[in-house]
């Protein structure tokens, strides 16, 4: 009976950290910014922890019972979180106050448990070795679950799941404790409380790719054709009207109407001057989209692509509508798809290019930002030869102006000429861009044949910034400051 309770410390250990996993984890995916969400969600809970450990000094009788009803209630409300909290996300104005209240109340449960079940331990032990003991087992549970949140439960299970996994945990604690001690009076009527939550959270578990699938379709405006929580991002497609979109962490990333718009764009002002490159690295753009503006310049032999989540490039690479829309570049025998974390990967490459095309995401949080610093500007420049070009994609001139700038600002902080220019995309509108070298820069005269957008005279205008998109002094953003992600969510929290 000893050994169950001591089990049970672990295993409430392992649910509590999990639970606050998630409860970041969702709030890094669904309000940005990851260490600012996961900092205050981390110590709300702590906090919440606190107090439910404060709390426990009240309950001066029948410590088992309380245990019990605590190890139900929090495997329900930590199972259940997950899901009020997608299903609630497009609906709630105040969504931040529904997220931190579940964080406390979560908190607050957990806060409870300990405390609790050493005061039922204390008659098996002496002070010392009940405080090693269940201490001991508490940070090995919490390493367990610091170790298989990230490996296991959010590439496999998702959130959703896991959620509703570590509540049937939790409940089951509290079955297991209610058998051992099945000769209470109290007994049999929370055993039917325990097994009616139990079988809730099971079905939970099991509906829990229908739960998902509804606050997809009510998030998104167009019919959800494929959905997948990879080990970096959600990815989200959707089809409707013959226009394919594709969403990343729920933003969209492109639209099979106007994306040529971008890419060529991103790919034409800086390649058609080099009519002699041979050799070309992408960074981002797992889409395969800019390959294939890439592999319209017929001398061009080598295309590197280094995208970090491999799930995106063989989806480009499988599926048939997308293989349609990027023309079926990533098959091409010109092209290396290479999957790894760009920021580490260019400081071990050995090859130089004639042309770089930068396509990450925006800098919206601080594993984006680190690419768009001097420190890895700096790296980059390894791989370029003296008259090498880059193009990189630099949010909106026009809704996050200083964003935009700022990216200007650091890549002539490390040596390189830049020649900023803007198109205007539809489904995103304003958009811009920079080319940068060590080498002059000027603007196309002349581009393959066949494209839809970008031209001589489009070319030159699109160089041309209007007042509201003109320079603006900023920082420049480096690794130990990432002031271009304070500028970015600044800026774009007032256009969302």
């Amino acid at each position: 009976m000893t050994f169950a309770l001591l089990l049970s410390v672990a295993v409430i250990a392992t649910c509590g950290l999990v639970y606050e996993l998630i409860a970041g984890a969702l709030a890094s995916y669904l309000l940005g910014d990851s260490i600012t969400q996961f900092s205050t969600v981390i110590g709300a809970y702590l906090f919440a922890m606190g107090i439910g450990s404060y709390l426990s000094k009240y309950f001066k009788k029948n410590l088992l019972l309380h245990f019990i009803q605590i190890e139900i209630l929090v495997g329900l409300v930590g199972g259940f979180s997950a899901t009020v909290l997608f299903l609630s996300f497009e609906w709630v104005s105040s969504f931040r106050v529904l997220l931190y209240s579940l964080v406390t109340l979560t908190g607050i449960l957990v806060g409870l448990e300990i405390p609790l079940l050493m005061r039922i331990l204390k008659e098996k032990f002496d002070f010392s070795d009940l405080i090693s003991r269940v201490f001991a087992i508490d940070y090995a549970g919490a390493l367990l679950a610091s170790l298989i949140f990230p490996l296991v439960l959010v590439p496999q299970l998702g959130l959703v799941r896991s959620g509703y996994l570590f509540g049937i945990l939790n409940v089951s604690v509290g079955l297991w404790v209610l058998f051992l001690f099945s000769d209470m009076k109290w007994a049999r009527t929370m055993k039917f409380t325990a097994v009616a939550s139990l079988v809730a959270l099971v079905l939970g578990f099991m509906y829990s790719e229908k739960i998902v699938n509804y606050a997809e379709v009510q998030a998104y405006q167009e019919t959800v054709i494929y959905s997948k929580r990879t080990q970096y991002q959600k990815v989200v497609l959707t089809y409707g009207q013959d226009d394919l979109r594709m969403f990343l962490n729920g933003n969209l990333q492109f639209s099979s109407r106007d994306e040529y718009r971008y890419h060529e764009a991103l790919v034409h002002m800086g390649l058609a001057n080099l009519p002699q490159a041979q050799s070309v690295l992408v960074l981002g753009g797992g889409d395969g989209l800019a390959v294939r503006e890439i592999l319209k310049y017929p001398n061009v032999e080598r295309v590197t692509l280094v995208d970090l989540d491999p799930y995106v490039t063989k989806l480009f690479r499988e599926h048939e509508l997308l293989r349609e829309l990027n023309e079926d570049a990533l098959n091409s025998e010109k092209v290396e798809v290479i999957n790894s974390d760009a920021f580490i990967w260019i400081k071990q490459a050995k090859k130089k290019y004639d042309f770089v095309v930068i396509d990450f995401p925006d800098p919206s949080n601080y594993s984006l930002g680190k690419l768009y610093t001097t420190r890895f500007f700096r790296q980059l420049d390894r791989v370029m030869k003296p008259q090498s070009v880059l193009a990189i994609q630099s949010t909106s001139p026009y809704f996050a102006r200083r964003s935009y700038w700022c990216v200007n600002s650091t890549l002539q902080s490390v040596g390189f000429n830049t020649l900023p220019y803007h198109a205007n995309v539809p489904s995103f509108g304003e958009w811009g861009y920079f080319l940068a070298s060590k080498g002059q820069l000027s603007v196309p005269e002349q581009f393959p044949e066949g494209l839809k957008f970008i031209g001589p005279g489009v070319a030159k205008h699109l160089t041309v910034f209007p007042e509201d998109m003109s320079p603006v002094e900023t920082e420049v953003n480096r690794l130990n400051n990432q002031i271009l992600v304070r500028y970015f969510e600044d800026e774009w929290s007032k256009v969302n």
